[in-house]
């Protein structure tokens, strides 16, 4: 029996359960969709499926990501101890724990319309295909946004059977608010990226970095403006931007002398930022 917890314990750790934090980063936008699409009324069991998708994709992608850093987590300092860098799981059982989480997160799809169903096999692919990209462009972290925020149009097509322009909107912040939180998680692990070949936005936009998630971070607060000026959302919801606005300006402030402690602090308060959102959402549909 102690065999067996062990083996389970390390898969919890494979899948990151013991790090939430990332749950919430990609669980925010979803009840962003899922709040707009629902008019502030989600169906309950579209609700709860896309919460329990939300867990199992996430786990699946943190899977598939060592899956295939396996041969890189053993050169970076904050990897090293993952479970198969470590030894502790094998390359195959971490492909049988992949494919168990994406097939439970399938089940539960097919509670779904035929509309969310066929767009699942594309999310699907992107948050397998998304680990290996780092490989081939300093873009990875776009990929990421496209990926992980596709549960966006999802929540969409679940909840009204179809994705208006507000979806594609929606899903465009989204996707760009990806590129600069994993903008500011790749800049803690820039010297081992930079020593094993790894390519992030991080290398690629360099000294301009600040610069450049800055702007994007104006550029997703204008779109979040115009999605509650399209669906004629009320006062809260700008209050709820505003805070998140002052959490993009923290941000800025920690990344500003490109101390890693501190870009992984930024990277972790946008959980702040994606509840304040939310929270705005909340109160503005009441």
């Amino acid at each position: 029996m102690n065999k067996i917890t062990e083996r389970l314990r390390q898969y919890w750790l494979l899948a990151r359960f013991d790090k939430p934090i990332g749950i919430f980063i990609l669980l925010w936008p979803t009840l962003w969709a899922l709040w707009i699409a629902g008019n502030g009324k989600p169906d309950a069991l579209v609700l709860a499926v896309f919460v329990a998708g939300v867990v199992l994709m996430r786990a699946a992608g943190c899977v598939i990501n060592d899956y295939a850093d396996r041969d890189f987590d053993p050169h970076v300092d904050r990897c090293k101890q993952r479970p198969i860098a470590a030894g502790r799981v094998s390359p195959k059982e971490a492909l049988l724990v992949f494919a168990v989480l994406c097939l439970t997160a399938f089940g539960l799809v097919l509670l779904m319309n035929w509309y969310t169903i066929a767009l699942s096999f594309v999310g699907a692919f992107l948050a397998a295909s998304y680990p290996f990209m780092k490989r081939y462009t300093h873009l990875p972290q776009a990929y990421l946004g496209a990926a992980f925020g596709f549960a966006v149009p999802m929540a969409f097509a679940a909840q009204t059977d179809s994705i208006p322009l507000v979806g594609w909107v929606l899903y465009l912040a989204v996707l760009l608010w990806a590129l600069v939180y994993d903008t500011m998680y790749a800049m803690v692990d820039i010297d081992d990226d930079l020593k094993i070949g790894v390519k992030s936005t991080a290398i690629l936009f360099g000294s301009r970095v600040r610069e450049i998630t800055g702007g994007l971070q104006a550029v997703i607060l204008g779109l979040l403006v115009w999605i509650g000026h399209e669906r004629q959302l009320a006062w809260p919801y700008y209050a709820g931007l505003l805070a998140a606005a002052g959490f993009a300006v923290y941000q800025q402030k920690l990344i500003f002398h490109f101390d890693k402690p501190n870009c992984f602090k930024a990277f972790l308060n946008n959980n702040w930022f994606g509840l304040a959102v939310f929270t705005g959402l909340v109160l503005a549909y009441l």
